[in-house]
């Protein structure tokens, strides 16, 4: 039997309501958060009494955009339990603030973040014995409470887009979700790993926002890049291609030639066999008596042999071939809609190594997107020497498989300049191509690739090439970046500027036409700039600049060091991208040992006296493992300039509450506005 206990007014239309869930001691939810088409949220008393039963205690405005749906979620803090409200806005976007367990007021400073192109529906579920919310738009997304310091982490799943979900329990899932996805109904378990067909992927803090899909290859990596191939004349399809090779490794024609298999498949397969073979022999002599024995023995065998099986998924090590110059190489093309499938993959000729590749496309082809790749055949390390090098182009026919187009030897002529091809970059509907300590510009021809300008003389080897416009900015193997200009009416490359500090550059970023970032081998990542005015007196218009001597040190300008920061491990490769959809760019790179970090710009002058006041105060209050200075540490090969240390700043959650009080003081702020402040930087980026 129901009985209408009050009736409250609240002006405008209700779009959605939520009941908050009971907390641990009491006998009835304390708010009631109703969403209305007038673009706000208002939080109702659920208390008992006249006067007190749906009196509105707290509201919030959404500015333009109106709510789809809203909840109430207890979290349980250090000091005690917490109510957050959580608001599925009509744009994509969810919104989360706190309110105060006792007066309801709803904090000011709530947190924005996009999750997608529908509309988010917000309901409450329960993971890991925590109280979390599951947020469903164009992805599903999961909000809790990290367990590190009360920090709220978002993460997104790694499962296909859901209408509908809610909290599913029973006794073979503790803690589920059952959702619709279509006409289907789905019920989910969501943990560490997604290898179950039924389970959704959500990371540890450090990689929640990240989902990964394994490619097994032939060889080690060097380089990828992406390509547009033509389907048909109203569609084109985005295809990875992925250049391998290992040294003192025999190509795959050599090791099938030699009967090496590394997986290890037709071995297992023939020991199966045999074990069948005698199994069946066996059975044939065996007693009734014994068949309960003669059933278990097999399932321990069957067990030994999955266990084999599972260890020979790893790849076997071939044969290290006695001479030197050996190297193993292949081309792969990956499709990234398909679980990076695997399309088509050409394996390289006898010793030749695939070190780079580019998608460069040619004006005399009409703009078609093809692939160049630079070889390098019987290269020896010690000492560093090689017979030919190559760049070699393909087309990608149909965006399924790869088509030599053709080969171009790079001769040296015994031209100490000219040595391996290790960068390639398309320059206005031209290739640029790193060779040895010269840079080459190469037209496409019929039969081969036309030379058509160079610059020779680079201090020790081109590593990276990046280009703009008429500019490149080549990065040398020890020597750092030098920025070269294109003079289209001489047909020449002229160097502009260059860095007057040495860094063995591993990987290089454009951030504008004046700017790039530099990771060296000795884990530091730079920004380096080039000074107003400099490239002006790069191209001689009049032709009297022969009369005097220009190639002095002193006469070329010098980059301009904007920031330097020691990431601790070699950076492999950077770029310029946004993780997240109407998210700001940032800086991305890898590491040698698998890590993936950030740099993000600062946009306000007081983010950057927030954070760096921060630092400040965490170098003395942050606990120390090595008992080392981190200023000292980000300062190891170069003074740290114009970065905030991230990780450090982070550290502030893992603080006691009386710490994380007294810097707040210090910073005139709050406990929670420090806490909102780091998660509004961390959400920009993920």
């Amino acid at each position: 039997k129901l009985t209408e206990a009050a009736i409250k007014d609240v002006g405008s239309d209700v779009c959605s309501l939520d009941v908050g869930a009971v907390p641990k001691g009491r006998s009835r939810s304390l708010f009631a958060a109703v969403g209305c088409r007038d673009s706000t949220v208002r939080l109702l008393s659920l208390a008992p009494g006249k006067g007190s039963l749906l009196e509105q205690k707290s509201s919030t405005a959404l500015g333009t955009t109106r709510p789809h749906s809203v909840a109430l979620s207890n979290v349980e803090g250090e000091g005690g339990g917490e109510i957050t409200l959580t608001v599925g806005l009509d744009d994509g976007s969810a919104l989360r603030a706190g309110v105060d367990p006792v007066t309801g007021a709803i904090s000011t400073s709530p947190s924005r973040r996009f999750l997608g192109a529908r509309p988010v529906a917000v309901s409450r579920i329960t993971l890991r014995g925590s109280s979390s919310t599951l947020l469903l738009s164009s992805r599903p997304w999961i909000g809790r409470a990290g367990e590190k310091g009360g920090r709220h982490a978002m993460a997104p799943m790694s499962y296909a887009p859901l209408d509908h979900g809610c909290s599913f329990s029973n006794e073979a899932v503790r803690e589920g979700i059952v959702a619709t996805s279509g006409n289907t109904l789905r019920i989910l378990s969501v943990g560490d790993s997604g290898d179950a067909a039924a389970a959704a992927s959500l990371g540890s803090e450090d990689d929640e926002a990240f989902n990964s899909n394994r490619v097994n290859l032939r060889y080690t990596p060097r380089q990828m890049c992406l390509l547009s191939a033509r389907i048909s004349e109203s569609s084109r399809k985005i295809v990875l291609a992925i250049v391998e090779s290992d040294a003192n490794d025999y190509g795959m024609e050599d090791k099938k030639a030699m009967g090496f298999d590394g997986t290890g498949k037709s071995k297992s397969g023939s020991k199966k066999k045999e074990s069948k073979g005698d199994d069946e022999a066996m059975d044939m002599d065996m007693e009734d008596s014994d068949d309960e024995e003669k059933k278990d023995g097999v399932d321990d065998e069957e067990d030994d042999e999955d266990d084999d099986d599972n260890t020979r998924q790893t790849p076997i090590r071939g044969p290290i071939p006695s001479e030197k110059g050996r190297w193993g190489s292949c081309v792969r093309l990956v499709d990234p809609a398909d679980a990076c499938s695997t399309l088509d993959c050409v394996e390289m000729n006898r010793n030749e190594a695939a070190l780079c590749c580019a998608s460069v496309r040619f004006h005399s082809r009409g703009g078609e997107s093809l692939l160049a790749v630079g070889t390098v055949t019987g290269m020896t390390m010690h000492p560093l020497g090689h017979r030919e090098s190559h760049v070699v182009l393909y087309r990608v026919v149909n965006g399924e498989r790869l088509q030599l187009l053709h080969r171009t030897k790079v001769d040296n002529d015994g031209d100490k300049d000219i040595g391996p091809v290790l960068s390639l970059v398309h320059f206005q509907g031209r290739l640029l191509v790193g060779i040895g300590r010269t840079v080459r510009l190469y037209e496409m021809g019929k039969r081969q690739l036309l030379k058509k300008c160079e610059l020779r003389g680079l201090p020790a080897m081109v590593k990276t090439l990046q280009a703009a416009g008429d500019r490149a900015y080549v990065g040398d193997m020890m020597q750092s970046i030098q920025f070269l200009r294109y003079d289209s009416t001489g047909n020449r490359l002229v160097l502009v500027a260059k860095d007057r500090n040495p860094r063995p550059v591993t990987c290089t970023e454009l951030l504008d036409i004046n700017t790039v970032a530099v990771g060296d081998k000795f884990g530091n990542v730079s920004i380096l700039r080039l000074p107003r005015g400099a490239d002006v007196g790069a191209i001689d218009i009049t032709g009297t600049r022969a009369l005097w001597d220009s190639s002095r040190e002193d006469a070329t300008p010098k980059l301009e060091t904007l920031c330097t920061y020691h990431v601790g491990e070699v950076v492999t490769s950077m770029t310029r991208a946004s993780l997240v959809a109407g998210g700001a760019e940032s800086l991305i790179y890898v590491t040698v040992t698998g890590r993936v970090g950030a740099f993000v710009p600062f946009t306000s002058r007081e983010d950057v006296e927030f954070y760096t006041s921060l630092e400040g105060y965490l170098r003395a209050e942050a606990p120390r493992p090595t008992g080392r200075d981190p200023q000292a540490y980000r300062s190891y090969y170069a003074p740290m300039k114009h970065v905030v240390d991230g990780d450090l700043c982070d550290a502030y959650g893992q603080l006691p509450y009386d710490a994380r009080q007294k810097i707040a003081e210090r910073l005139d702020r709050s406990v929670g506005e420090v806490m909102k402040k780091l998660e509004d930087t961390r959400n920009a980026l993920l």
